[in-house]
């Protein structure tokens, strides 16, 4: 055991919530410590996003303490003893201590314990088994610290069998390492991720997803990501090919989905592959979509793209999808754009530009004595593509251009 003096610790450690909590669960000997990303995190001087905390009392016993303390309580996984407390606005997620009885690779068997050494052995990760008890003893049963310091994400005891207990830790191994570690990967939990790599066929594709989109908003992506190629693991839950030059490229600020894009699209078909293997949302798989008809669209022309062209294409196509593309593609032979075109493709996603919006609507023709149906259409039709010829101008005049054009 250290003592912790980091003073991110400290600052946890003191919030008055906290020490409430803490205090209300030690109670009648039992004994509640700080547990898994808030104590990583403190300790590694990052944002601590939900603190959780582990606790030898039963289920039973932390919800009526809570309620007698006069917090809201929520038991959101009561069958595998967690229970939701909210104190001053803040949630903290308290489970029982646990033992596995019996694990199938998706599923763990569990009984409740008193033990903080078997609960944190049941964990995949060192720098995930920190515990920190009310005095800010740091509880440290497998060298996590030494971990955090070196930024090595390392599995607890024997990998092959922890990855044979989960596999969907061979992609947590991942994602952590892209978030918190540095260099290459631990050697043995490398080897055990890419030996065990055919039993991420028995995970979801919903669980694969969120680990995945993790991984890649990760500060590391880009290096896991080549590590996952190599081994042949992206391969497996992405079932095509990996561009990692185009993937390489996107700006670290890029959203996930748009690094997937980047990484995993060159055609519409593998949009529709990745919605069904990542059982993407409608705005992720819209956002792909799009991706792969700009991309489309880009590749099949070789001349230099210029100012005009951006304003054509980002009337039909989300400016920021335009971006992403002309990012992947830099570099690559016939993929040109000017730099005032580039620029302004730029201005558009950040709203310095207004994308331009087509100035006719149907009342405009309306009001010059065409009659409502098809003409208006036809008429409406003519006027924008027009338009469109003309780079989309915006400004006084411009409708009243179109309708002469259009109507004489």
């Amino acid at each position: 055991m250290r003592e912790a003096g980091l003073p991110a610790i400290k600052e946890l450690l003191a919030l008055p919530a906290v020490q409430a909590v803490m205090t209300v669960m030690n109670g009648g000997g039992e004994e509640t410590r700080l547990v898994g990303g808030a104590v990583r995190n403190a300790l590694m001087g990052d944002k601590i996003a939900d603190i959780d905390m582990a606790t030898t009392a039963l289920p039973d016993v932390v919800m009526n303490r809570a309620r007698q303390a006069g917090w809201k309580v929520i038991p959101t996984g009561i069958d595998h003893g967690t229970v939701t407390v909210v104190v001053d606005h803040i949630p903290f997620e308290i489970t029982t201590l646990r033992e596995d009885i019996e694990t199938d690779g998706r599923h763990a068997v569990v009984r409740f314990g008193r033990s903080f050494e078997a609960d944190a052995i049941r964990r995949d990760f060192t720098m995930n088994a920190l515990s920190m008890d009310i005095s800010g003893t740091l509880h440290d049963y497998f060298q996590g610290l030494e971990d955090i310091k070196h930024r090595r994400v390392r599995f607890i005891g024997d990998a092959h069998q922890r990855i044979r207990e989960d596999y969907l830790r061979i992609l947590r191994f991942f994602r952590f390492h892209a978030v918190y570690g540095r260099g290459a990967p631990d050697p043995e939990g490398l080897l055990a991720s890419i030996s065990g790599s055919h039993g991420l066929a028995q995970i979801s594709a919903e669980r694969i997803r969120v680990e995945l989109l993790k991984l890649l908003a990760g500060e590391g992506s880009v290096s896991a990501m080549e590590y996952m190629a190599d081994s042949g693991i992206l391969l497996r839950i992405l079932d095509g090919v990996v561009l990692l030059a185009r993937g390489r490229r996107l700006p670290r600020q890029a959203a996930s989905i748009e690094k997937l894009a980047a990484y995993a699209v060159l055609v519409r078909e593998d949009a529709d592959r990745l919605r069904e293997l990542l059982r993407l949302s409608n705005d992720e798989q819209r956002f792909l979509d799009n991706y792969a008809l700009v991309l489309e669209r880009v590749e099949s022309r070789r001349d230099i793209w210029e100012v005009d062209d951006i304003r054509r294409i980002v009337v039909q196509k989300s400016a920021l999808c335009v971006l992403r593309v002309f990012e992947a593609l830099k570099g690559e032979p016939g993929r040109y754009i000017t730099p005032d075109a580039l620029t302004l493709l730029e201005r558009y996603v950040s709203g310095q530009e207004i994308v331009p919006v087509f100035p006719l609507r149907g009342a405009d023709f309306l009001e010059h004595g065409i009659p409502k149906g098809p003409e208006v259409g036809r008429l409406m039709e003519r006027a924008r593509s027009l338009w469109f010829e003309d780079a989309c101008p915006q400004g006084e005049g411009v409708s009243e251009n179109l309708l002469k054009r259009v109507l004489n």
